[in-house]
């Protein structure tokens, strides 16, 4: 299993390295105030100012430093030591208060100070994790009585099928070995030749099931769970824009794109 995240953890260095520079992550608006949290996370939380709020798996920190922006005060944790640099390069240069962690969610316990009154995490994160309890422990110990758990995330259901043909392409139900895709032009922010030699991918699914149940046993309290029939991000082939900021598959439009889940400590 070391293999495996080793590997991973490679791949996020070097997709750390030039994301910055990709229209997807459009840092010249970022730089110029653009907040880049979606609207599902911003209504579900709402007014953050004054709280202290975890950002598990947050890259190169730009969800973190928005959530900075709205006053938030924010601890973003991410295992890229090159995600990591990058987050607190860009914080130094905003001139925003935020501290950057470098550590894995799977064994974070113990390296953070105090509770939080918001952990959130969102879009792409679980699919990197083998195994959903030291992810759901690691929340719960971090997260106040009280406080909020909050989490949007690519459905299970839709990430079980090939977005180009509409197929069922993976099981939706959790397996010990990961699935291995191959890495050749890019990353999910578009194809860039060049910027990342040849890798292998290695990814988890975890049914729904799977997901509420690691959070409902490790203590946390289910308050509100939604789907949602588009993706905030136009990041698979055949993806047409159904409106402002929402992306709906062509060949699976009447699957959830989206879930959310509210939960409280």
């Amino acid at each position: 299993m070391e293999k495996y995240l080793r590997e991973n953890q490679k791949l996020w260095d070097e997709w750390a390295s030039f994301h910055p520079d990709t229209d997807f992550y459009d840092m010249e608006r970022f730089l110029g105030g653009r907040n880049s949290l979606m609207p599902v996370e911003r209504q579900a939380l709402g007014d953050v100012k004054g709280k202290r709020l975890l950002h598990l798996q947050c890259h190169f920190g730009q969800d973190t430093l928005s959530w900075a922006r709205l006053g938030a005060r924010v601890t973003g944790v991410d295992f890229s030591a090159k995600a990591v640099e990058v987050a607190r390069e860009l914080s130094h240069r905003l001139g925003l208060d935020a501290q950057f962690v470098r550590s894995s969610v799977l064994d974070l316990v113990g390296k953070l100070d105090g509770q939080f009154d918001i952990v959130f995490t969102s879009y792409g994160v679980l699919t990197w994790l083998p195994d959903l309890r030291p992810w759901a422990g690691a929340i719960r110990h971090y997260l106040r009585p009280g406080g909020v758990f909050f989490i949007v995330e690519f459905h299970p259901a839709f990430m079980a099928f090939d977005p180009e043909n509409g197929r069922p392409a993976y099981s939706y139900f959790h397996a010990e070995e990961p699935e291995e895709v191959d890495i050749t032009d890019g990353s999910y922010a578009g194809p860039y030749p060049g910027k990342v030699p040849a890798r292998k991918e290695y990814c988890w699914q975890h049914s729904l099931s799977d997901i509420i149940m690691a959070l409902v046993e490790a203590g946390l309290v289910l308050e509100e769970f939604r789907e949602y029939d588009y993706s905030p991000c136009n990041c698979w082939p055949g993806m047409e824009e159904v409106g402002p900021g929402k992306f709906r598959s062509k060949v699976l439009p009447g699957m959830p794109h989206l879930f959310s889940l509210k939960m409280s400590g």
